[in-house]
């Protein structure tokens, strides 16, 4: 039987220890082909996401994907970031060197319009940073979201935040750019904290991962090593962004919702809140929400993907 051609997919990120995984996660995973990525400022600044995207590209063997950085700041609000989960490199305790490589030059926004609109049905557009990019690009050329074969995000949640109790930091850290992704036209899928933190790297976890050669030891182990703001009593720290990507390349792990998504941005305790609404109307529903998933097939799953990254070997 004949497989079908891998995913083409656009990555826009802020790595991240949970992007880092997250990108390589596409990079062994046959189902997918990460074809371009984007760095838009979030766990880190934008100099600091872009030189780990490079560098986690470099560790997968991925040196030829483009890197291209976008947004240094939010659309209206102080730049925030969160050094305080993933520290001051954005990597946790992990330290790769410096990349070979160099960002591609111009800005995310305008490449992400070039690429999409050169081949549209053909991209599935992820984002695991805030939507900054994804919200200037989408102002700038409505058509881009008829373009995409699908948009996924790992962002909000029907349910609880993680930056404040209302809101998930992706939403929080940009809530105007997500009130217009989330208005532009087309669905989006929402891999929010209603899933990814079903999904923890608990110390079996961990340990599963210790034979992948330098994979595990420069950057997996130590980047979990020093993932701060997740509870150990809560079993491990959550992967958040790579749910995403897992999403695009086995759908079947996850129940998601139809829903209608609208972003809150003015509520003084609930600015970022993704309020979901699971009753409303077929036709008004705007977001596909993830709420279940295979949690011992999701690791089996990643752990398979890493395997066939060649830092994994030895």
């Amino acid at each position: 039987m004949t497989q079908p051609p891998p995913t083409r997919v656009l990555l826009d990120c802020d790595p991240g220890i949970d992007d880092a995984l997250a990108i390589l996660f596409a990079c062994g995973h046959p189902g997918l082909d990460l074809a371009e990525v984007t760095t838009v400022s979030g766990n880190v600044d934008l100099g600091k996401v872009t030189a780990n995207a490079l560098g986690v590209l470099e560790l997968a063997g991925r040196p030829d994907v483009p890197v291209v950085p976008g947004s240094a700041r939010p659309l209206l609000r102080p730049v925030a970031d969160a050094r305080d989960v993933h520290g001051e490199s954005g990597l946790g305790a992990a330290s790769l060197p410096p990349a070979r490589t160099e960002p591609v030059a111009g800005h995310a926004v305008d490449f992400l319009i070039e690429q999409i609109g050169a081949a549209p049905g053909e991209i599935t557009l992820v984002a695991t940073g805030p939507l900054t990019n994804i919200a200037l690009a989408v102002r700038r050329e409505p058509r881009l979201a008829g373009w995409v074969k699908d948009f996924v995000i790992m962002g909000g949640s029907a349910g609880r935040g993680n930056t404040t109790p209302a809101a998930e930091f992706n939403i929080w850290a940009d809530p105007e750019a997500a009130a217009i992704v989330f208005s532009a036209g087309w669905q989006v899928t929402m891999v929010g904290l209603d899933v990814t933190l079903q999904a923890r790297a608990t110390p079996a976890v961990q340990e599963r991962m210790r034979p992948l050669g330098r994979l595990a030891a420069d950057l997996l182990l130590p980047g979990l090593l020093g993932y701060r703001g997740e509870a150990p009593a809560e079993g491990g720290p959550a992967v958040h962004d790579v749910l995403a990507l897992a999403l695009v390349a086995e759908p079947g792990l996850f129940g998601c919702q139809p829903a209608r998504v609208e972003v809150e941005t003015a509520g003084q305790w609930t600015a970022g809140m993704t309020v979901t609404d699971f009753a409303a109307p077929a036709g008004t529903r705007n977001a596909l929400v993830a709420m279940s998933i295979d949690v011992p097939a999701f690791w089996d799953t990643v752990l398979s993907s890493y395997r066939r990254i060649p830092a994994a070997a030895g």
